[in-house]
């Protein structure tokens, strides 16, 4: 994620334009030529390339884009309807951890005033929230008002009756909003997927391919795909393999964020066992094997729907037994922890995960409005909101995975699913997306030591009103190595803990001490493997 100074703001402002006019400007200018032929009208003499692309970049708008955009609109398959005790369960498990009542109507009802949201406009809000479902209330209608009525002890004040103007998020019943990608854009895309293939080679890693019979299912196409013979016991998900030859630790799986695929992640994958600063391998000069996969419909590509949870556990499971990996730690970026959350639930993949480390997560606390909001309906301003909101927001592929298959009841992670394993939290003070704050203050509360003045302090407010500060030491605690810890970087936005080794270095430490200490005591370590 780009920085908020003046010329980064240019920078991107100016990219955007011109990768949005490319298309209009190339419609235009085919509409003149064909025009040109069939009247006999005057044109300048142009190079063919321009012809050319003009030309393609208007046959890919009309036959793939307006095409498949509608058919992206499709509803979505929800999932079946909790139970009314799972429900309520649910319900007030949310409703313990909202810590600014105000703002989380706000962001929900996408700012409307206090008085346009009304008894209706909150029911039908818990009716998506809840029951996963639009429409009439019909037999729920008894519960319904009992969550109301929660919420307007929450608030502190009654909602009126009836239906304001209010429209609440619901993100998998509103239709998908998405701009255009030009054609330029997708060999840019695939560029780059080339330099992440040449990079990632020179570090070690080897490529695991799907079936030749997919290749034409991912756009930008993969010409070298067709060169590794080593295949992806998957149907659906490739993969880069670092072979893990290490007898005293546990391989790492990597699942890496919304982006464009493994690219920016390729100087932290390689300094896990390179790092100029942490001994080499596992020390004794073994090396400690790395699963990197590609989640596609995440990464900028024209490509199949996101997987079921069942269908993505499955073939994560079959990559990890492909390569005799009985456990593994498990290190996720961003939309990772969604996929963390599922291996996690999952009866296969559950034992196989050890410890963990989850960078910038965004699941933790997901019933809160900031994810939702700043990643779907935020009106950018800054350099870097402009940079999430066209590259990553409009994309086609992440719009339709986060508008009809994402669901946040089943994506959402509480603490509880993370007992039983040592877990690092990685969170960036100004994070664009997550509500790093909150998550902090939940992942900490209960925690060892969490009331020990070294972690809470309280100390003379110099604000006109008095009274008391709570700085919250938890941003502060050392790294402990048992139970939760939080890396905490007060400086930093989304994602930009890969950017330098000083920021990187934290985080691959407690990877590396995961990987020793799971590897001594679960004795699943002593695999070698060279594929």
């Amino acid at each position: 994620m780009i920085n908020d100074s003046r010329l980064e703001y240019i920078f991107i402002r100016t990219c955007i334009v011109f990768l949005h006019y490319l298309t209009p400007a190339s419609i235009i200018y085919t509409v003149f030529l064909i025009a040109s032929y069939i009247f006999g009208i005057p044109r300048p003499h142009t190079p063919l390339a321009i012809n050319v692309i003009a030309v393609a970049e208007s046959l890919f708008y009309l036959v793939v884009f307006l095409p498949y955009s509608a058919y992206l609109q499709r509803a979505a398959v929800h999932p079946p309807v909790p139970s009314r005790a799972e429900r309520k369960a649910l319900f007030e498990k949310c409703y313990k951890f909202i810590p600014d009542p105000d703002t989380y109507l706000d962001r929900w009802f996408l700012g409307a005033p206090q008085e346009e949201i009304k008894h209706d406009n909150v029911k039908e809000f818990i009716q998506w929230a809840f029951f996963n479902r639009g429409g009439e209330a019909g037999d729920d209608e008894e519960e319904l008002h009992e969550y109301v009525a929660a919420y307007e002890t929450l608030v502190g004040r009654k909602f009126e009756p009836g239906r304001g103007k209010a429209e609440s998020l619901r993100l998998t019943l509103d239709p998908i909003d998405m701009l255009h990608r030009s054609l330029a854009w997708y060999m840019c895309v695939g560029f780059v997927d080339l330099l992440t293939y040449i990079n990632l080679l020179r570090a070690g890693f080897h490529f695991h391919r799907t079936s030749l019979s997919r290749f034409f299912t991912l756009f930008p196409f993969r010409p070298q795909a067709v060169l590794t013979t080593k295949r992806s016991p998957a149907k659906y998900t490739t993969y880069w393999h670092r072979p893990h030859t290490s007898t005293t630790h546990l391989p790492v799986l990597f699942i890496h964020g919304i982006g464009i695929g493994l690219y920016p992640y390729v100087p932290f994958l390689s300094d896990i066992n390179s790092a100029k600063d942490l001994p080499a391998g596992d020390g004794s000069g073994g090396q400690i094997g790395i699963i990197a996969l590609e989640i596609h419909p995440v990464s900028f590509r024209l490509t199949h729907a996101p997987l079921s949870p069942a269908v993505l556990c499955a073939e994560i499971a079959s990559i990890l037994n492909q390569h005799g990996y009985s456990q593994v730690v498990l290190a996720t970026h961003s939309y990772g922890s969604v996929i963390a959350t599922h291996l996690l639930a999952h009866a296969e993949t559950a034992p196989m995960i050890a410890d963990m480390v989850l960078i910038d997560p965004v699941t933790i606390l997901l019933h809160l409005p900031d994810v939702a909001y700043n990643f779907t309906r935020r009106q950018p301003q800054s350099a870097s909101q402009h940079q999430l909101w066209y590259f990553a927001s409009m994309d086609m592929g992440v719009a339709h995975s986060l508008a009809r298959h994402f669901f946040w009841s089943e994506n959402v992670l509480w603490k509880e699913a993370l007992e039983g394993r040592d877990v690092t939290v990685s969170l960036a003070g100004r994070d664009l997306i997550v509500n790093t704050e909150a998550v902090g203050r939940y992942l900490a509360e209960g925690s060892e030591d969490a009331d020990d003045e070294r972690d809470v302090e309280i100390m003379p407010d110099v604000s006109e009103e008095g009274g008391l500060l709570l700085h919250e030491g938890w941003k502060h605690r050392p790294w402990r190595g048992k139970g939760i810890d939080i890396l905490w970087f007060d400086d930093l936005d989304h994602a930009q803990v890969f950017d330098t080794p000083a920021t990187r270095r934290p985080v691959l430490e407690a990877i590396r001490a995961y990987s020793a200490n799971s590897g001594n005591s679960s004795g699943t370590a002593t695999v070698v493997d060279e594929s």
